[in-house]
């Protein structure tokens, strides 16, 4: 089935990669190497960041809760520190390709976000070329879960094998390829481009 609809992950994909501050974060107070990427991957569907990412607890109970959960794995971490570092940099060439892509088919913003999209200047902007926006702290649900890329199924009126589906994270696009959509891992985005480049089948400079 051909192409209908190109579904795009934020942080990480749209902007660069909050594991960068993540790495430098570390760095900077003498943490392990991927010491908070280890605590939001323990007990994955239940940690603060998840509970926090379906709106089940508020920011200050996550700084709580995230601080409780690093001390555990060896290192207190104040999750008011890490929702500091979740803001990237836009990438323009991604931009580029979702005002070439939202000009010619549907487009979604799939994104687990700690808190409602009230976005502004050049991310509003971006915002405004998609066609559906999925957030987790909106929906109560988080990719992984099957769910979540339903529900954007759902609101675009396509089938999953109509999408093209891009995220940072090979643990949310896993699920999306179940379904029968069509994955893309950005982790160069030069390469992943010209991937999408070959899926939609027209140029997207």
């Amino acid at each position: 089935m051909s192409i209908a609809a190109v579904l795009f992950d934020f942080g990480g994909v749209i902007t660069t990669s909050p594991f960068e501050a993540f790495a430098r974060y570390e760095s900077d107070h003498g943490l392990p190497p991927d010491f908070l990427r280890t605590v939001n991957a323990t007990d994955p569907d239940t940690n603060a960041w998840a509970r926090l990412e379906r709106s089940e607890i508020d920011l200050a109970g996550f700084d709580r809760a995230f601080g409780d959960e690093s001390e555990r794995l060896g290192h207190r971490v104040r999750g008011a520190d890490v929702l500091g570092l979740l803001s990237g940099d836009l990438r323009p060439e991604m931009v580029r390709a979702v005002e070439v892509i939202a000009a010619r088919m549907k487009t979604g913003l799939l994104t687990n976000n700690v808190i409602g999209m009230d976005p502004s200047g050049a991310i509003a902007d971006v915002v405004a070329h998609f066609d559906v926006v999925i957030e987790s702290s909106v929906v109560g649900v988080r990719k992984p879960d099957p769910a979540f890329y339903d529900l954007a199924c759902e609101r675009l009126a396509i089938t999953p094998n109509q999408a093209v589906f891009l995220d940072d994270l090979g643990i949310n696009l896993k699920p999306a390829k179940a379904l029968g959509m069509q994955t893309i891992k950005v982790t160069d985005p030069t390469v992943a481009l010209a991937e999408l480049e070959s899926a939609v089948g027209f140029p997207l400079t």
